[in-house]
């Protein structure tokens, strides 16, 4: 069955419409959970994709498959330890999107071997097969540890403050960099690395659904192994 190019940025837009909010109201749940309510306040603790949506960077996360989202607003006089408040804020975000493809995943499994074929099983198939892939990729890109992706705040942890917050001067010029660096395709070949060895510790994480499949088929059919 094709997908024709309409239907394929649909499903990219509508896969958006989850994962940005889960990674943004990751970052807020963390922040509201270790005592600063700041984003909280904001109305950022949410799934709603309005209180979360910067309209560039959903129209690039869709159609150049790399974006951004409103930055989510944090007080570190507000944790109890700034540093280590900043950096598991800064950590929830990706975490959320690992957990979302996880359980894409596993609805993508689940229906593989049991959902009846259909066209709408075949693109709910699909929409969980990309939900799946650009949670991973979000995820993943976002731990580069530079200004100012998520990974960036987690080195807050390891550099010297003096040498961190010189950095952080100069977080716009170096995202441009890095927006242009993916753009060109200069990061093609470690992300793709990177994004296939996620995808295939989630595939380990789900194989408990392979084996039951399996092992439902043996006993469907009487096949002795």
């Amino acid at each position: 069955m094709l997908m024709t190019r309409a239907t394929y940025y649909l499903v990219r837009a509508l896969v958006a419409l989850v994962a940005i909010p889960f990674h943004e109201a990751g970052h807020a749940l963390a922040a509201w959970l270790l005592g600063d309510p700041t984003a909280k306040r904001e109305g950022r603790l949410s799934l709603n994709p309005f209180a979360h949506f910067d309209l560039l960077g959903t129209l690039c996360m869709v159609f150049a498959g790399v974006g951004w989202a409103k930055p989510v607003s944090t007080n570190p006089r507000n944790f109890k330890n700034p540093k280590w408040g900043m950096a598991l804020t800064a950590l929830a975000g990706p975490v959320a999107n690992i957990v979302l493809a996880y359980l894409a995943m596993v609805l993508w499994k689940v229906m593989y071997y049991w959902a009846p074929v259909n066209q709408a099983t075949y693109y709910l198939a699909y929409f969980l097969q990309y939900m799946v892939l650009m949670n991973v990729s979000l995820a993943v890109f976002n731990f580069i540890p530079v200004p100012p992706l998520d990974g960036s705040r987690i080195l807050l942890v390891a550099l010297p403050q003096r040498m961190y917050f010189g950095l952080m001067r100069y977080e716009r010029y170096i995202m441009v960099a890095m927006l242009a660096a993916v753009w060109m395709g200069l990061l093609d070949t470690p992300l793709y690395y990177l994004n296939n060895l996620v995808w295939e510790l989630l595939s380990l994480g789900t194989g408990y659904i392979d084996k039951i499949a399996y092992s439902a088929y043996f006993v469907m059919t009487g096949t002795v192994v």
